[in-house]
């Protein structure tokens, strides 16, 4: 498995995110439940709104697949999804193989 990093570019919405976070959040905690994400939260003084997930999936495509069920997708609260491939050689998650 690989580590990804992916970071969340929000609309300008804030009420509709407000209105969708409780359901965005229950499928973060399924996504943790399941081992798939390590860890997520938003930027809080980012302009526009960003948010950080971190993941780990088989490749890059799984990543955007399992996303593409997140409620705020979904309701189109993302300006952008950007996935990079991260490796991590130094901390508590498992280093990436390699």
């Amino acid at each position: 498995m690989t580590t990804y990093l992916v970071t969340y570019t929000y609309s300008g919405d804030a009420g509709l995110r407000d209105e969708h976070r409780p359901v965005h959040r229950e499928f973060l905690r399924d996504l943790a439940a399941d081992g798939a994400l390590l860890v997520a939260g938003p930027l809080p003084d980012a302009e526009p709104p960003v948010a950080v997930l971190v993941l780990r999936a088989s490749g890059e495509e799984e990543v955007r697949e399992l996303l593409r069920e997140d409620p705020f997708q979904q309701q189109g609260l993302l300006e952008s999804v950007q996935v990079q491939e991260w490796t991590t050689a130094v901390g508590g998650w498992p280093p990436s193989e390699g």
